[in-house]
């Protein structure tokens, strides 16, 4: 019998931004998996590490504490992952305040433009589905599904939300570039997210991705869940050639979006190993009190 590979899920969200399990649930889910690592990396809030690495503890699962950023391009939106991170950096903090704050009030405003074109939502629901977690778009999504308007989130983001739809509201968002440095600034080691998922363009720019990691980007989500085997050949093969580790992670939701994919695309260890020894502190021993 051969020795079995490290099991690596880089890219996980929980109920703290548009994730459906809790920090824990994530982490317990990853030990029932198989997985020996799993980074948190819930929308532009830390909130969650506390609770995933205190179960990491529990269940014997490595937990890298990380943050998905937002950050926006021409006009669409470009996710970049960070990973251990000094998570109590003022102007980190200050910076995801500022798009936690925006996200709010950008909810209110789809909201609005959803009740002038005929479909009233209640804003109150969609606080309510969201919890205490960041406002975003997949709980409006829930509330029009709820509401009877559409019969899945994916349609209220193909009709109404999504990326140039009617209802749809930009939000605050960083400059890639400045993310990068505002990472960099925080202890982090980042690396862009799904590539291959940006608005309804069939990539990010190759143009962008050099310069972030000109800028000081590590790696490249190559193994992810939406990117076919094309995909991934081509990425694998342009973070070659800028340097680039070639990350992976099954960006997994809970149950929202489709079955839970968890563990479904994985980082090589190889590839964990070379991003964590860019960490200039790796992951904490024991959560933040």
């Amino acid at each position: 019998m051969g020795v079995r590979m490290t099991r690596i899920d880089l890219h996980t969200h929980s109920t703290h931004s548009d994730g459906t399990f809790e920090p824990a649930g994530v982490i317990r889910l990853g030990a029932e998996r198989d997985l020996d690592v799993v980074a948190l990396t819930d929308h532009d809030t830390t909130d969650g590490l506390p609770e995933a690495l205190a179960t990491g503890l529990e269940v014997g699962v490595e937990v890298v504490p990380g943050v998905e950023f937002s950050a926006e391009y021409l006009g669409t939106s470009v996710h970049i992952l960070c990973y251990w991170m000094h998570a109590e950096d003022p102007a980190l903090q200050l910076e995801l305040r500022r798009l936690r704050d925006d996200r709010y009030r950008r909810g209110e405003l789809m909201v609005e433009k959803l009740r002038a074109l005929g479909l009233p939502i209640a804003f109150e629901r969609v606080r309510e589905i969201a919890g205490d977690a960041t406002i975003v778009r997949p709980h409006i999504a829930q509330a029009m599904v709820e509401a009877g308007f559409v019969e899945t989130e994916k349609e209220a983001f193909e009709r109404y939300i999504g990326d140039g739809r009617p209802a749809h509201v930009a939000k605050h968002a960083l400059d890639p570039l400045n993310a990068v440095a505002l990472i960099d600034g925080a202890g982090g080691v980042c690396a862009l997210a799904h590539p291959g998922m940006w608005g309804d363009q069939s990539s990010v720019p190759f143009e962008l991705i050099e310069r972030m990691a000109a800028a000081g980007m590590r790696g490249l989500e190559v193994d992810h869940p939406d990117h076919t085997p094309e995909m991934r050949e081509r990425y694998r093969t342009l973070a070659g050639e800028l340097g680039l580790i070639a990350t992976g992670g099954s960006d997994c939701h809970g149950t929202r979006y489709d079955p839970v994919r968890l563990g479904t695309s994985l980082c090589e260890p190889e590839a964990f190993a070379a991003l964590r020894a860019l960490a200039p502190h790796g992951t904490p021993a024991a959560p933040a009190p």
